[in-house]
């Protein structure tokens, strides 16, 4: 599909990515989970009376944004949930992705890996350039402490990793340093390495849904030092969009690989919006993101509810999509948004 000249050719310069949230639903219930700005499960779970948002959006719908935006600029697609696997949209939307250069745009499904061996034979048929799993955990024990006692299988998900690398251009891994986990790091991160996968690792962020619950922060700078010690590369990214990270280049089994941290010390990039923002002062995400959801609203800001874009109406009009984000994006880049 040809690059769009014009209006929307700007979200290529702010960093161009959007995350697509198929469905609000999980098999899990971790304790931090935001759900892309949507209700989270562990709510759900606990109070059946509170609901999410419905769904607006079939799988045509979700196509023509995507197409439309990722010829407009956007350079990153990510198809989140909840489980995005749990959507009846995932397949019908991902089988219709079409074929791409990585140059262009990069596709990526984030997964807790729960499903991956059983959906993994029409997932390897797809246009999907990457599967990202959340490890957060490497025990049942610690599924259960994370995810308030939900069951999951550490040897399934570990299995659906290990096929998807066969069968996926590139598998990647992310994990969120918490409490809960901290005894599992080096584990976590030995087992990359022995994969040949790449890993992000992320400080925790509060949100409105998590402040309060399970445990407190575990700061990255004891794992950043290992990480030093032992890559044979390390740089400091701070530009662009999104929050500081630490890259560092280690060995693998394959050759060197990657392992990213990403580190709230270093700041984060927000843009005019923020500036009078009540959440700016405990906001360390900054502008990062496009969100778009099954009810069919898109969002520049995971924090503000409010500043959301009704975007079904538009569903099936490319022009009418692209020139209804593009000046909502341009008032929340310049801080006239009402």
């Amino acid at each position: 599909m040809p690059r769009f000249a014009g209006g929307g050719a700007d979200f290529a310069r702010r960093g161009g990515q959007l995350r697509v949230s198929l469905t609000p639903r999980c098999q899990l219930g971790c304790w931090f989970c935001h759900n892309e700005g949507e209700i989270p499960p562990r709510i759900t779970h606990h109070d059946r009376t509170i609901r999410p948002r419905r769904r607006a959006l079939d799988a045509n719908d979700f196509l023509t944004a995507i197409n439309t935006m990722t010829a407009a600029g956007i350079s990153r697609v990510f198809f989140t949930g909840g489980e995005p696997l749990l959507s009846p949209l995932a397949r019908p939307i991902l089988q219709g992705l079409p074929e791409h250069e990585m140059s262009d745009y990069t596709t990526t499904l984030i997964t807790s890996g729960l499903t991956l061996t059983k959906d993994l034979d029409w997932l390897a048929a797809t246009a999907l350039d990457r599967i990202k799993v959340s490890l957060h955990y490497f025990s049942d024990a610690s599924i259960a402490a994370i995810a308030e006692g939900k069951p999951g299988d550490i040897a399934k998900i570990k299995a659906g990793i290990e096929s998807a690398i066969d069968a996926i251009p590139i598998v990647e891994l992310n994990l969120l340093l918490q409490e809960q986990n901290a005894h599992e790091v080096m584990d976590i991160i030995a087992y990359a390495r022995e994969l040949g996968t790449g890993l992000q690792i992320i400080e925790l962020v509060d949100t409105d849904h998590n402040q309060g619950l399970g445990g407190g922060k575990v700061p990255s700078g004891d794992i950043s030092a290992y990480l030093r010690s032992i890559a044979t590369h390390g740089e400091v990214i701070t530009s662009g969009t999104g929050q500081g990270r630490r890259v560092f280049t280690v060995p693998g089994r394959n050759g060197s690989m990657t392992i990213e941290v990403i580190d709230a010390a270093l700041g984060r990039h927000h843009v005019g919006q923020c500036g009078t923002c009540p959440a700016q002062p405990h906001c360390i995400e900054g502008f990062w993101a496009l969100r778009l959801d099954s009810a069919g609203e898109l969002s520049p800001c995971l924090l503000r509810p409010d500043l959301r874009l009704y975007v079904a109406p538009y569903a099936q009009d490319p022009a009418g999509l692209l020139a209804a984000v593009s000046a909502h994006l341009d008032a929340f880049t310049e801080g006239t948004l009402q």
